[in-house]
């Protein structure tokens, strides 16, 4: 029989195989439970660093020609105000105002908005939610409350619809007096 070598660095050595096929007679538990997780780690940092450094596809990326083009050839619909800000002037705190942008479709096909948001819940849009034919108007009425307001005060209402530019933007304004 061999004798089983007594130098100490022998001994601390692991054999790899035996350590990934979990033969737990040559080392302990703790050592098993170090390199693992230092395994861990490292993989986890490598596929971090492969992740990172891999070109990016073009599916990702949005393409703006989907959203907005300059092609005449298609018939998009064109939104036209007779005005996009509105002044209210003097009000008093508390105060309810309301103001009725018009509009009319003065593209080749059928106008679709499909959101108007305000920049604060103090105001509140109210838009057409069925098609507008080309050569037809509609109307977008905006109500501002003036509750816990005071000064000048200025908001955006953001149109999004099938037009190029995707985004319209109308703006009030207002001087509140405090009560």
């Amino acid at each position: 029989m061999e004798k089983q070598e007594s130098d100490p660095e022998k001994r601390k050595r692991i054999n790899w195989i035996d350590l990934f096929l979990l033969r737990t007679e040559h080392f302990n538990c703790k050592t098993y439970y170090d390199i693992m997780t230092k395994a861990f780690y490292l993989i986890l940092t490598l596929t971090f660093f492969a992740a990172c450094s891999s070109p990016e596809s073009q599916d990702s990326e949005m393409d703006a020609s989907v959203i907005e083009t300059d092609n005449q050839a298609i018939k998009e619909p064109e939104m036209s105000f007779e005005h996009q800000t509105h002044d209210f002037g003097k009000i008093t705190e508390g105060e309810s105002v309301e103001h009725t942008f018009k509009f009319k479709n003065t593209g080749v096909g059928d106008l679709v908005i499909s959101s108007c948001t305000a920049s604060c819940g103090c105001t509140v849009p109210q838009w057409p939610r069925e098609p507008i034919a080309p050569g037809e108007s509609g109307e977008i009425k905006v109500v501002f409350n003036s509750a816990g307001k005071g000064g000048l005060v200025s908001k955006d209402i953001t149109i999004l619809a099938n037009t190029n530019p995707v985004k319209t933007v109308l703006q009030i304004k207002v001087d509140i007096d405090k009560k």
